[in-house]
């Protein structure tokens, strides 16, 4: 083969391999802890994360790696490595969601618990991450919890956890999803009894990892999740965060079902 042919034929190949490589499709990473985090088989237990029902939303040219685990903090995703592993599989173009609190609260666990501080220290970092691999990162605040007092009215459980990402997203001017505020407002609205149904309050003998039942108002349902996955593609929607809006179904696309306890029956 004569030398300008093998030059021909080298610079062909590398420009395929380049092609090939741009064609990888842009990947949301979704970083959290259990109420984000994918579940097991509906017949063994009922819940759900939201990020694991969040592809309801989206279309199918947007693909989702949910790394959320169930316990997580900001301070043990890191620790344990989790957040270098999702880090070291981001590529320039992609989002990365960031949802973390509920045990970044729990001073009793020295390898969870962040003070506030800390806790901010570990989301600035996150965001700086993902900006170096010139992805984009949005925060979001955590979940309500559903606890109700005896005069009926919701109490709130996160403390200063939620102005955190709130006044970080406005310091690093990073898109951020309220759910805090978004979830607080829906359980107000469904009130004691009809937000039951958004939880873990599961009745006996019908679930196998739960036969005498269960009482969980932290974690989702399969309702619960598809409706807190409702408040982000709702949010995305209406403060047009890019680039996620481009990859939102429109509503009359969303196949949206979920199973009762009476369906399991």
């Amino acid at each position: 083969m004569k030398p300008f042919i093998k030059i021909s034929v080298l610079a062909t190949l590398l420009l395929l391999m380049g092609t090939s490589a741009k064609r990888r499709p842009t990947t949301l990473f979704m970083a959290g802890d259990s109420t984000m985090a994918d579940k097991e088989e509906l017949v063994e237990s009922p819940e759900r994360g939201w990020g694991q029902l969040f592809p309801t939303y989206v279309k199918e040219n947007l693909h989702i790696e949910n790394h959320a685990k169930n316990g997580r903090s900001t301070r043990s995703f890191i620790t344990e490595g989790r957040w270098d592993d999702l880090l070291s599989r981001v590529q320039k173009g992609d989002i990365v969601l960031i949802q973390f609190g509920h045990n970044d609260e729990k001073s009793e666990d020295s390898r969870r618990y962040a003070d506030t501080t800390v806790y901010r220290y570990n989301l600035i970092r996150m965001v700086h991450d993902v900006r170096e691999k010139g992805a984009t990162p949005i925060l979001a605040t955590p979940i309500a919890r559903r606890e109700f007092n005896e005069q009926g009215e919701l109490t709130d459980r996160h403390g200063a956890y939620p102005d955190v990402v709130r006044k970080l997203a406005q310091d690093l001017s990073v898109d951020m999803i309220d759910l805090h505020k978004t979830s607080t407002e829906l359980i107000k609205e469904l009130g004691p009894e009809r937000s039951k149904e958004l939880y873990m309050n599961v009745p006996a003998g019908v679930y196998s990892k739960f036969p005498e039942g269960k009482i969980d108002n932290t974690h989702l349902t399969e309702k619960g999740a598809l409706e807190i996955g409702k408040m982000a593609a709702d949010a995305i929607k209406s403060q047009k965060i890019k680039p996620l809006k481009k990859y939102l179904r429109k509503e009359k696309d969303r196949v949206i079902t979920y199973t009762t306890p009476a369906d399991i029956k």
